[in-house]
């Protein structure tokens, strides 16, 4: 067994994100069809569980959808003035770390994604100590709050995807594990919805001060947690 969160839209203005923590049946190995057995179950413990009129959607390139797949921040593309797409949302995020003993790295946004993150500077570079994007610094805390803000602003700029992801009321990352990782890109989309529904997308996402002046806001408001477990047999 294993325990994995859902990220829920939340119903209501202070509600933002809700966060499941739904235990379910782990399969192991590194093959697709695996992560995807996987992923269903983690689905069924959630749906489930007073949550079948809900709409979920797996985050991840494991996904049996491919909309989840498009959102991956492995995939999901961040573009120019131009509207050319210029790297991906994990090569960006990864190439804005600035470290005690370095960093950022700024040719780590011409990598692919997976290159872009085992990228050794990474690792040997010291503890992480905030981000650099743009001429700005952008600190450690609130967490996710960068990670958030690069992943929501490049899904803004994708018409086709923006109007499918409003449809979906929960996410989820099967690669994401809270015990090892911050960031998770299935609690951004969420996020992201919820600003939708509340009208505040566009004045949130429309310059770095509004989104810092939300968060200065909203930091304070607690995230509903709430665990769902299996059946004992």
């Amino acid at each position: 067994m294993a325990v994995r969160p859902v990220f829920e839209v939340g119903k209501y203005k202070k509600e933002r994100v809700n966060v499941i923590n739904c235990e379910f049946k782990w399969h192991p190995g590194f093959a697709k069809s695996q992560k995807q057995k996987s992923i269903y179950d983690l689905h069924k413990s959630y749906l489930d569980n007073d949550k079948k009129n809900s709409k979920i959607l797996e985050i991840s390139s494991s996904s049996p959808d491919e909309l989840g797949i498009k959102l991956s921040a492995f995939n999901l593309m961040i573009k120019n003035q131009k509207n050319e797409e210029i790297c991906s949302v994990e090569s960006l995020f990864q190439s804005c770390k600035k470290f005690e003993n370095g960093g950022p790295y700024k040719d780590i946004t011409t990598k692919k994604s997976r290159d872009a993150k085992k990228d050794l500077r990474l690792k040997n570079s010291g503890d992480l100590v905030g981000f650099y994007y743009k001429g700005q610094e952008w600190p450690l805390e609130p967490k996710t709050f960068f990670y958030d803000w690069i992943y929501m602003n490049a899904l803004n700029q994708h018409n086709d995807l923006k109007e499918e992801i409003i449809k979906y009321d929960a996410f989820t990352d099967i690669e994401f594990n809270p015990k090892k990782s911050i960031n998770c890109q299935a609690r951004s989309a969420a996020l992201y919805v919820w600003l939708f529904r509340n009208n505040m997308l566009d004045k949130v996402l429309s310059s770095d001060k509004e989104y810092k002046n939300f968060f200065a806001d909203y930091t304070n408001i607690n995230v509903t947690q709430l665990e769902i477990h299996l059946p004992i047999d």
